[in-house]
């Protein structure tokens, strides 16, 4: 086949290849239709091509440098497309005018097409663009976390110096709280006031007489492990004292109610700020609350006589107060190991997922010990 014309019609879609397989072609016109893509990929087969005309149809892209292999092309009409990118010089280029250009918007080159010349990048200017545009943002980005990091630490050291000092002062006095008090400042437990519930208890969220606010766990008394619960509880929270571990204002006890009266967290927990869409941590929150959930973990196990494994660590158990500054809380299921003695617990199982690695090798070795 040496002649085809499909103009004038409304063809769209792509320029079949398949025309590239004619190589004894030597008039193509595909004018007037509503061909889209780049211009005819496999040109360099028509080897004896006359005649291209693929005018007023919407080809984008490139003009293939193939085209320049084209030595017996004597009309070439690309006009009124959405061509861009550089006019080849090569082969026969140099015998088309503008008009085989005209109407292509964001093409450039030759001034005798009609069209504005290519900007020339050097290749030095090429690869300062490259430094500045990928190379020196990644750097900033870098020395910007490093020196969040810094900053950081910065701060969380010298908080750890005024909690050091804490641990120096004498036991502090807790106040004596009435089950009367709890009862009152809870509004009756009402159910308005409940932050959360668990298999050991329920928080409430309360008011004591002097107006501080404040979170009420009580203990579930029907609940199996609910009197260890809170004697180990009550064990843990009374040796350590750090400014990541959510602080106990008091307990009540008798033999038909307990509850521990904690530190009120306006913010309420981790778990609440990564899985709800109303809340959202940046970077920098994001950043300091590790920090402090590791600084806590790093009092519980080396900063004291009698290490504590907390064995429940999870986003609900991670509360944040007014400046967002974490402390982890809920001992329900903590272990002191105790140097040849069994570790104090409530029992080995935590929450799915998170219970810590080798708990139960732990507790087996430990009852096979007292056996």
């Amino acid at each position: 086949m040496e002649y085809m014309d499909l103009s004038q019609n409304q063809i769209t879609g792509n320029i079949p290849s398949i025309i590239g397989a004619f190589e004894s072609l030597r008039y193509l016109d595909l004018s007037n239709n509503s061909f889209q893509g780049i211009i005819l990929e496999s040109s360099e087969n028509l080897k004896g091509l006359d005649i291209l005309n693929v005018s007023f149809n919407n080809l984008s892209g490139a003009i293939p440098k193939s085209l320049e292999a084209l030595s017996y092309l004597k009309y070439l009409n690309l006009s009124f497309n959405v061509l861009s990118g550089e006019i080849p010089s090569g082969g026969p280029s140099v015998n088309f005018t503008a008009e085989s250009f005209i109407g292509n918007k964001a093409l450039c080159g030759n001034l005798t097409f009609g069209v504005p010349t290519c900007p020339r990048h050097p290749q030095g200017s090429r690869v300062k663009h490259n430094l500045l545009k990928y190379i020196v943002p990644a750097i900033v980005s870098v020395l910007i976390f490093v020196a969040l990091l810094y900053i950081l630490s910065a701060r969380r050291e010298r908080n750890m110096q005024v909690s050091s000092a804490l641990n120096q002062l004498p036991g502090l006095e807790h106040r004596m709280i009435s089950y009367q008090e709890i009862s009152q400042g809870t509004n009756n437990f009402c159910e308005s006031n409940l932050l959360g519930a668990g298999s050991f208890g329920s928080v409430y969220k309360g008011a004591l007489s002097d107006g501080t606010i404040v979170a009420i766990k009580v203990l579930n008394l029907q609940s199996a492990n609910a009197f260890k619960s809170f004697d180990v509880e009550c064990n843990v929270l009374r040796t350590i004292r750090h400014m990541n571990l959510v602080k106990v204002v008091s307990t009540c006890s008798n033999p038909e109610f307990r509850a521990l009266v904690l530190q009120y967290m306006s913010n309420g927990s981790l778990e609440r700020w990564l899985y709800s869409y109303n809340y959202c941590l940046n970077l920098l929150q994001r950043i300091s609350i590790m920090l402090d959930v590791a600084y806590a973990l790093d009092y519980l196990h080396h900063g004291q006589l009698e290490p504590v494994v907390h064995c429940d660590l999870k986003p609900s158990n991670i509360l944040l107060d007014e400046d967002m500054i974490a402390q982890v809380g809920d001992f329900g299921i903590a272990k002191i190991l105790i140097e040849s003695k069994e570790a104090t617990q409530t029992k080995t199982l935590g929450t799915l997922g998170y219970i810590a690695p080798g708990t139960w090798g732990l507790f087996h070795y430990q009852l096979i010990k007292a056996i």
